[in-house]
């Protein structure tokens, strides 16, 4: 359905952007280099400016929106909430708050089943690795280069992409590893089999020489989401079960991004079949409509609480609002089956267009992801693999993304781009309408990229 746009204002629209660029400061940005769009509106899959311009979101915000922006029963429930009750302390049982944790925890694998909310995915990881250390009695916790975890001060490093190094500070029992990704093998794979075992003895390896007993976590990605969704080879994930379990360490899976039907499933940790013992997860919980994270928690380290208290916890854990956010969004999810579609779009329609537009275009050098989540991978040339622009380019070294970007938008396409790549991540109820309207805006695109290949 086409969502119905304002007529043009400019003239609001330059207000709007005086106002922020006089007093908002914005995330991982030189404040005086940037030139922020004016936001009019947005519904379902699109946005628009207020000059009359109107773009397919293939970013879904940041990856959150995964049932697309402004639907109605998730907004009515809010305003429902509101009315009823919207806000209350954590201390309490609210009906909303144990309706939204009871669903969660009936969607998560295994016996996960305690929910500790927070305001996000960053909190949640925070609180995850508190949880571990505690549980444990140790305090090193190993993290995958290639990964992002949060901005917040454990979260940020244990993140293993260049955010973290202006915040490192290299004591905060941070170990980081190589995780599996065969086409920029670390371990000089050839088969994604010899990357799954090579991978899992090098883990292990690091753990050894660490020290086992000074081990509290493990934490991953299921699939990592900013750093390039990397879908790890089968067994990965299972192998690296199966060494906590040997080492008494305990397993963190970070869904924040890659939860509540992004993958095609409501967890990814449904594709590999196995089951982590603390799992992270934000933004798809409720689209990203208010503020929620949490924590989905096992019965043995939910059990280490039971007399000793948890020191930790949020002003706003459990938030009235957003909660009613929760409950209604997976309401709709299961009304609409949009975790089913998700998954149809990623095998019907976003797969095979994504591979369909590989074979036409020299810069692309690999297509990998499932449902709707999904990368491209863009090099100067396919064989020698070489990426596009250089690793965390800026300026004129990133000059050819900034290209790609700009094509990708005057064709109506708001991409979301990350170092060489360029991330196909629409809502997950996206129709396949509005998804080959995006795939035939990043065919041209592909073509301006195509420009900078050798």
């Amino acid at each position: 359905m086409t969502p119905h746009v304002a007529a043009p204002d400019p003239q609001a629209g330059a207000a709007v952007k005086a106002a922020d660029r006089a007093h908002v400061f914005h995330s991982w940005s030189a404040q005086g280099l940037i030139d922020p769009l004016a936001v009019a509106g947005a519904e379902g899959s699109y946005f628009w400016d207020y000059d009359g311009n109107r773009y397919l979101d293939f970013t879904s915000g940041l990856v959150y929106t995964n049932i697309g922006y402004q639907h109605p029963k998730v907004v009515a429930a809010i305003q429902e909430q509101a009315g009823k009750l919207a806000t209350f302390a954590p201390a309490f049982a609210v009906d909303v708050r144990s309706e939204a944790a009871r669903l969660i925890a009936e969607r998560t694998p295994g016996d996960l089943d305690k929910i500790f909310f927070t305001n996000g995915g960053a909190e949640a990881v925070e609180n995850a690795v508190r949880m571990a250390r505690l549980h444990t009695g140790r305090h090193k916790v190993l993290s995958a280069f290639r990964s992002y975890h949060g901005a917040t001060s454990t979260a940020i490093n244990l993140t293993g992409d260049p955010r973290r190094w202006a915040s490192d500070t290299g004591s905060a029992g941070v170990v980081r590893f190589w995780a599996p990704f065969l086409y920029r093998s670390p371990f000089y794979s050839e088969t994604e089999q010899q990357e799954c075992e090579r991978a899992l003895a090098h883990l292990e390896d690091t753990i050894a020489f660490e020290g086992p007993a000074t081990i509290a976590a493990i934490i991953l990605e299921t699939v990592p989401g900013t750093a390039g969704i990397m879908t790890p080879p089968p067994g990965y994930l299972a192998g690296v079960r199966a060494i906590c379990d040997k080492y008494g360490i305990v397993f963190v899976l970070d869904e924040v991004m890659a939860g509540f039907g992004r993958t095609g499933k409501w967890f990814a940790a449904e594709h590999f079949d196995v089951v982590p013992d603390l799992m992270t997860f934000a933004k798809g919980v409720n689209s990203g409509y208010v503020p929620l994270g949490g924590v989905a928690i096992n019965a043995e380290i939910a059990a280490t609480f039971d007399k000793r208290p948890y020191p930790g916890g949020l002003t706003y854990s459990g938030h009235p609002l957003a909660c009613a956010a929760a409950v209604a969004t997976i309401q709709v999810m299961e009304d609409e089956k949009v975790v089913e579609h998700a998954a149809h779009l990623g095998e019907n329609v976003l797969g095979p267009g994504l591979r369909e537009l590989a074979e036409r275009h020299p810069s692309v050098g690999e297509v990998r992801g499932m449902g709707v989540f999904w990368a491209l991978e863009l090099v100067r040339n396919r064989e020698t693999r070489e990426p596009l622009v250089p690793y965390n380019a800026a300026g004129e070294a990133a000059a050819p993304m900034a290209a790609l970007g700009a094509a990708a938008k005057k064709n109506g396409l708001w991409p979301f781009i990350n170092m060489n790549r360029t991330h196909a991540v629409p809502a997950c109820n996206a129709s396949e309408a509005e998804v080959k309207e995006g795939l035939a805006a990043l065919d041209a695109a592909l073509s301006v990229a195509d420009e900078y290949t050798a």
